[in-house]
């Protein structure tokens, strides 16, 4: 970090990447609505069927704008502040949608970029190239069978300009909020979806025609099921000639980012088969104090906004209130987010990389203090109680925020056995895993009618604090969860 960087929001990079000689295919946002709840859609995993899941132009629409898309717009000094679809640090929107499929209905198929300021697609390579990503992929079954595929990446400079080399923390952050709303779109259009992290990157990059210095792919998320295996040898792809608008009028450059990246890297189709075949997981580390079982909302009498209504009202809270949440209300978004994330770096019946642990501040039914959550067995463990307002507030870089709210939710990893077993790219997957499951916890918390925000926190101090439960563990993301402060 550089102590002469200068942040000046006045001169924000664009949030958007523009293709100037590219015609827009717009995508209507008149779509049905799926009705499905929110709560019922995060916690829900589509699996394929033998007839198949093809999505049509509709059904890509409505998840492309519910992850990515713009669903709100605030007035400020400086104008109308568009507001996306998933929560972003700094609302700088360095994470880029494209989309490579198939023929789908009212889609040909191609290589497409997500413009969500036009609301529109653009077609940067005409035909179908998803066996490009079979084949950089290492043959991820739920690739090769996939009708449509999202590529996300993530543009450096849009978010270093505040956050310096730090923004490639906040790739995988920002990325796992807008993919945790894609697996609830997915669900709720009845589709398949999975996380897919192992892939080549340098193939996925030179797809999209990516200036890898700049902007770098992070993730797949293949969409629905066709029973046919894409098959055959990859296209040609040679290098496109696209023009893009800037995305600032100067640009720093953080070499720290593309090391971090590159060091996890894989280079080859061997590679990601090797990477993939090493499914690890942290268990967690048995205990034998007492454990609360939580107690979740009977499925009868939890909320029924549908998902997107609960997207479109969500927001990142700027004041909570003090006033206490509910134990059943807590237990409700813990049951509701935990459940496991369907992607190809967690065995299907395995533990999460990631261990949660809360701050517990005004939750009535629940002693106030500090916590571990115990995913299988829906029990909080009492680490220590008293009131830690004070702390919550200093450990979340001294906002009144993480003080203020019911409770703080940190996501920590034991990082040496994933890295042992994943390689430098288990950083990734840890991250990604903490930030889907902390934006299911966004969705959960409005879908309940409370607040939710994401905040950054001092690492060495969450892990001193929470030890030596935690001891040898990194936080990688903190939500603070509460009721909104109603402003005039």
């Amino acid at each position: 970090m550089s102590p002469h960087h200068r942040y000046d929001p006045m001169r924000n990079p664009l949030p958007f990447k523009i293709y100037e000689d590219l015609d827009p295919i717009p995508l209507s946002l008149d779509v049905p609505l799926t009705g499905v709840p929110a709560l019922s859609a995060i916690a829900t995993h589509v699996s394929p069927t033998p007839e198949g899941q093809v999505p049509d132009i509709a059904a890509i629409t409505r998840i492309l704008h519910f992850s990515a898309g713009i669903t709100k717009k605030l007035r400020s000094v400086r104008g109308d502040m568009p507001f996306r679809a998933a929560a972003c640090t700094g609302a700088l929107y360095h994470i880029e949608l494209y989309l490579v499929c198939g023929d789908l209905s009212g889609l040909d198929a191609g290589v497409h970029h997500f413009d969500p300021g036009e609301s529109a697609l653009r077609l940067l390579r005409k035909g179908d190239y998803r066996s490009a990503l079979v084949d950089a992929s290492g043959n991820e079954p739920a690739v090769a069978n996939a009708p449509a595929i999202l590529v996300y990446t993530d543009v450096f400079w849009r978010n270093a300009v505040k956050y310096q080399a730090r923004e490639y923390r906040h790739a995988f952050w920002d990325s796992g909020t807008i993919i945790a709303n894609t697996l609830a779109t997915a669900a709720a259009s009845i589709l398949p979806a999975k996380v897919v992290t192992g892939f080549v990157d340098d193939s996925v990059n030179q797809l999209l025609s990516l200036d890898a210095q700049r902007e770098v792919a992070l993730a797949l998320v293949p969409i629905g099921y066709a029973p046919e295996v894409i098959t055959g040898a990859p296209p040609e792809i040679g290098p496109l000639e696209l023009k893009t608008t800037p995305v600032s009028d100067f640009e720093v450059d953080f070499p720290a980012i593309r090391e971090m990246h590159q060091a996890s890297s894989l280079a080859s189709r061997g590679e990601v088969v090797a990477w993939r075949e090493e499914l690890h997981a942290n268990s967690v580390t048995a205990t034998s104090v007492p454990l609360i079982p939580i107690e979740p909302q009977a499925p009868g009498a939890l909320p029924t906004d549908p998902v997107e209504t609960v997207i479109t009202r969500r927001g990142s809270t700027r004041e909570f209130s003090r006033d206490s949440v509910t134990f059943s209300e807590l237990s409700t978004i813990l049951e509701r987010a935990s459940h496991q994330i369907p992607a190809d770096f967690l065995a299907p019946q395995g533990d999460a990389l990631t261990d949660l642990y809360l701050i517990v501040n005004e939750v009535d039914g629940l002693r106030s203090g500090s916590y571990a959550y115990q995913r299988d067995g829906q029990t909080l463990e009492l680490i220590r109680e008293g009131e830690f307002r004070p702390e919550a507030g200093q450990l979340a870089l001294g906002q009144a925020l993480g003080a203020d709210a019911s409770v703080n939710l940190y996501f920590m990893a034991h990082l040496e056995p994933i890295l042992n077993r994943l390689g430098n790219r288990g950083y990734r997957a840890a991250q990604l895993e903490a930030s889907i499951t902390a934006g299911r916890i966004y969705l959960a918390a409005y879908a309940l009618g409370l607040g939710a925000t994401g905040l950054t926190f001092y690492d060495d101090a969450v892990t001193d604090f929470f030890s030596p439960h935690a001891e040898g563990k990194s936080a990688m993301f903190l939500v603070a969860v509460g009721r909104r402060t109603r402003r005039r």
